[in-house]
C-alpha cells in the first residue's frame, strides 16, 4: 500500500508471530533487521519494550546522528509502533514519523506488514520526507527479508 503519507509492505513469513515480535521489541536486534543500513547501534538494547518506552539509536545516513524513539502502540505478538524523534534543531523540521509492524497469524506462518507513516511527521519537513518513499519501500522489503532469514535459520 502506498498513499501520500504512508508506505506499507507485506511478507508471509513461515514463523510464529511470537518469534517475530521478539525481534521487534528488542532494540538491540534492530541492527540485525534493518534493511536500510542506517542503524548503527541501539543505545538501550537487550530489553523488551513496553508501551510508552523510549529507546535511542545511533544512525548513519551520510553523517552520523542519533534518534529517540517512543513506543506509541503495542499489542503483544500482534503490533508495535514507534515514533522516531529527531534532536533539536532538526526537530523543528524533520521529526515524528511512525514505524509500525502488524503481525497476523495465518496457516502458513505470519503475515507481517511494515508501515512507514509520515502523517505524524512535522509538517515543515513532510514534503521532503515524502520524496524518500521509493527508497523506503525497498528498504522495508529488505527488512522483512532479514526478519525471515533470522527466524527461519
Amino acid at each position: 500500500m502506498t498513499d501520500r503519507d504512508s508506505v506499507s509492505v507485506e511478507r508471509l513469513i513461515p514463523a510464529s508471530a511470537g518469534e517475530i515480535f521478539d525481534l521487534l521489541v528488542d532494540p538491540a536486534r534492530h541492527l540485525d533487521i534493518d534493511g536500510s543500513g542506517t542503524v548503527q547501534r541501539a543505545r538501550s538494547g537487550g530489553r523488551r519494550l513496553r508501551l510508552g518506552d523510549s529507546f535511542g539509536m545511533d544512525m548513519k545516513l551520510g553523517a552520523r546522528y542519533s534518534t529517540r524513539n517512543e513506543v506509541v502502540e503495542l499489542v503483544d505478538d500482534r503490533r508495535i509502533a514507534w515514533r522516531t524523534l529527531a534532536p533539536f534543531p532538526l526537530s523543528l523540521l524533520f521529526t515524528g514519523r511512525t514505524w509500525r509492524y502488524e503481525l497476523e497469524p495465518v496457516e502458513a506462518g505470519t503475515l507481517v506488514r511494515e508501515t512507514w507513516d509520515i502523517s505524524t511527521e512535522a509538517w515543515p519537513g513532510r514534503p521532503a520526507v515524502r520524496r524518500m518513499a521509493t527508497t523506503t519501500r525497498r528498504n522495508m522489503e529488505r527488512t522483512l527479508e532479514r526478519i525471515e532469514d533470522l527466524v527461519t535459520d
